[in-house]
């Protein structure tokens, strides 16, 4: 799935729509995305060492994740986190890198989700959490 498809799931817009790419590999979500140096989140983040944020590298999953479900997924409905669980932080993110993301959604009640994933670059793991959100009405 590339961006135009992404785009009819989420509702996210440049610059925060933050995965180029998402495939569903059975219960999981696959996503990509290239870090090219220029985005707004690497600006003063930090002037002459760029670090991707750690709140960046979870919403990147969270997008991935919501491909996830896409039939909930209709106009009007917005996806929002709800929790932050278990986060580790374990590698930098920096330009030049392409970073996957592998989350699924371990259970669900309706309109609440709870998932969990990993961020890498390479065989080199940068993230790992578990984390839930909510679909709403806008």
């Amino acid at each position: 799935m590339n961006q135009e498809e992404i785009m009819q799931i989420l509702p996210h817009r440049a610059p925060m729509l933050l995965v180029e790419q998402v495939e569903q590999q059975d219960d999981w979500a696959v996503g990509h995305y290239h870090v090219r140096g220029d985005e707004f989140f690497l600006q003063g983040h930090f002037p002459g060492n760029p670090v991707v944020p750690g709140v960046i590298l979870c919403e990147m999953l969270a997008q991935s994740a919501c491909v996830l479900m896409k039939d909930q997924m209709v106009p009007g409905k917005l996806p929002v986190y709800t929790g932050l669980n278990n986060v580790k932080f374990r590698s930098p993110v920096r330009p030049g890198d392409t970073v996957e993301t592998r989350c699924r959604i371990r259970r669900a009640k309706h309109p609440f989700y709870f998932a969990e994933g990993t961020v890498t670059v390479g065989q080199r793991l940068c993230v790992s959490a578990e984390f839930s959100f909510a679909i709403t009405g806008v």
